[in-house]
């Protein structure tokens, strides 16, 4: 009689396996965590529209990326559906389970899967091609529950304890590997995420810990989070009617590296001549104009 049986897979072999045949260019971890972001967003507002979540008012879908020279370090973070414990043990643990599957199998009859990127599962373990510890802080948009948080060394265990997140989204700390620290520096990571995210649906901001870099507001343009280095007081002239406003110097914001309404996305006549010629610049990185475009 013939034997059937299930195949085993020792996650110990499958580490360094996923580390060199994975994708076959490590840059490409930025596109699939930036992705699953991406997805965890786009669920979060799938679920308001079909009235099983309410979100804040003052709600802004944003993925921020923050890298660490000094810390060696990367970090990814949404504000999108997040996950409980038993999510974690599910997507996570579970090597190539897809949240997303999940998802549109649990809501097939109310949602429509057009924004929905990719699989979280194998995606998610493309950080271990430049990452020789991973952790993941998450708390659900489920009322009630309780932060996560989980790290992994690339071995075959990993350790899953409460976390101390604040707000409902996911936040996947990269730790890299000697031979990968180009990817902590600001214009490194700048460059790979306009390669494979410049389209992305959702807001993708970059920031550099601790930067030295400055930029120049006006007072009234200062927001919560600035932090001000130093208040530039105005020239004071005797033909002013009116003091002329203080300016802040202030830490470099985090900048918007996507655009997340792209021309093929509306209609010729909502697109402007300066739109088109923008688009090709950015895309084909050609500071002359285009002989001509063709909007299909």
């Amino acid at each position: 009689m013939a034997e059937r049986g299930s195949l085993s897979i020792n996650s110990e072999n499958m580490f360094p396996i996923i580390k060199k045949w994975l994708y076959s260019d490590h840059d490409i971890f930025f596109r699939e965590l930036i992705s699953n972001g991406c997805d965890a967003v786009t669920k979060l507002k799938k679920l308001d529209m079909m009235g099983d979540f309410q979100l804040p008012d003052d709600y802004k879908a944003r993925i921020d990326i923050v890298v660490s020279p000094q810390d060696k370090t990367i970090t990814v973070s949404d504000n999108g559906i997040g996950m409980t414990a038993d999510e974690v043990k599910e997507y996570i643990n579970n090597i190539a389970f897809s949240g997303a599957e999940a998802f549109l199998e649990k809501y097939k009859d109310k949602a429509n899967d057009d924004q929905i990127i990719g699989h979280f599962g194998l995606g998610f373990y493309s950080a271990f091609m430049v990452a020789d510890l991973v952790t993941i802080d998450t708390l659900s948009y489920v009322e009630g529950s309780e932060p996560v948080h989980w790290e992994c060394d690339g071995g075959s265990t990993y350790t899953m304890d409460r976390g101390s997140r604040q707000s409902f989204g996911t936040t996947i700390t990269l730790h890299l590997t000697e031979d990968c620290l180009e990817f902590a520096n600001y214009y490194r990571a700048q460059e790979v995420i306009k390669k494979y995210c410049s389209f992305m649906p959702t807001e993708i901001y970059l920031s550099e810990k601790d930067t030295k870099d400055t930029e120049t507001i006006n007072e009234s343009e200062r927001r919560p989070e600035d932090i001000v280095i130093e208040m530039i007081e105005p020239e004071k002239k005797e033909d002013d009617k009116e003091p002329a406003e203080k300016k802040l110097k202030i830490r470099k914001r985090p900048v918007l590296m996507n655009e997340t309404h792209p021309l093929w996305g509306k209609t010729p006549s909502e697109c402007t001549e300066e739109e088109y010629k923008e688009f090709y610049r950015s895309v084909f990185h050609d500071y002359k104009e285009p002989l001509f475009w063709i909007h299909l």
